[in-house]
């Protein structure tokens, strides 16, 4: 009961930690295409500035909805918790080891499974 109670609180530590990163990262975002639109930027050959401007735009909504999935994760988990569910692969139903689970607390698979898929955590 102590090691759930202690895996509730570091997910909800990174579901905070995540949801504040993803929110900067989208009031970034933002604020570039806010500048751009203001014709802050010289899109001229010479400064690059508004290429650099869309790749960081882009990198930041990538990092976001990044963040937003692994949120996801963590609310599923949180959700495992409640209906005894948690650390037991969602695919085999065999038991995630507590390492695993220590390390990346929304795990929802083995990792032997992760492999064998893509895109799985």
């Amino acid at each position: 009961a102590k090691f759930l109670t202690t895996q509730r609180a570091l997910l909800l530590d990174e579901k905070a930690s995540l949801t504040g990163q993803a929110v900067r990262l989208e009031d970034e975002a933002l604020a570039l295409i806010t500048e751009q639109e203001m014709g802050d930027v010289q899109f001229d050959d010479e400064g690059g500035e508004g290429d650099t401007m869309v790749v960081e735009r882009e990198r930041d909504l990538a990092l976001s909805a990044q963040a937003r999935q692994t949120i996801a994760d963590i609310e599923a988990a949180l959700g495992r918790l409640l209906v005894g569910t948690y650390g037991y692969s969602v695919e085999s139903g065999r038991p995630i080891p507590r390492e695993r689970l220590e390390a990346i607390p929304w795990a929802t698979v083995l990792v032997e499974e992760k492999i064998g898929g893509i895109g799985r955590r």
